[in-house]
């Protein structure tokens, strides 16, 4: 194994270890579930927006590692941010961890995201990857409805 993917294997291990943001925020205005049933990931994920800010973020649940290392991160990564960044940061980490980088998926923005690039090599793995990420994008549409990895 590269010194890369070390690095990357021991950032996603203490994020599941010690997952940023698991909590509720007080203030929360939206929020959503997200389900693996090929996994039994099981995540919420809690919003509080304010016109078109991401004021704060948490989620909650359980998962594998891969789930909730990115649940973690993907909350760390949104405080502050628009609906529109959160977007354009989905596609771009959705591209990273389905191998579809093209132009679109630039590792400079994704920053500590990039972690999740060997994910490609896994399609069963994308899933866990992407589920609180979808949770998101239903809460932001201020959907709350459960979303499952089986519909995509």
């Amino acid at each position: 194994m590269s010194e890369l993917s070390e690095l990357y294997q021991e950032i996603i291990l203490e994020h599941s270890k010690a997952p940023r943001n698991y909590r509720r925020p007080s203030g929360t205005n939206r929020s959503a579930e997200g389900y693996n049933p090929l996994c039994g990931d099981h995540f919420t994920v809690f919003l509080d927006v304010e016109g078109d800010s991401i004021r704060d973020v948490g989620f909650q649940g359980s998962g594998c590692a891969i789930s909730k290392a990115s649940a973690s991160m993907m909350t760390q990564s949104l405080k502050g941010k628009t609906k529109a960044e959160a977007e354009r940061l989905f596609e771009q980490f959705h591209g990273l961890v389905t191998g579809q980088n093209g132009s679109s998926a630039n590792g400079s923005e994704l920053g500590k995201l990039a972690v999740f690039s060997g994910v490609s090599k896994y399609p069963a793995r994308v899933k866990c990857a992407t589920l609180a990420w979808h949770a998101l994008q239903s809460a932001l549409e201020g959907e709350q409805k459960p979303v499952s990895t089986e519909e995509e």
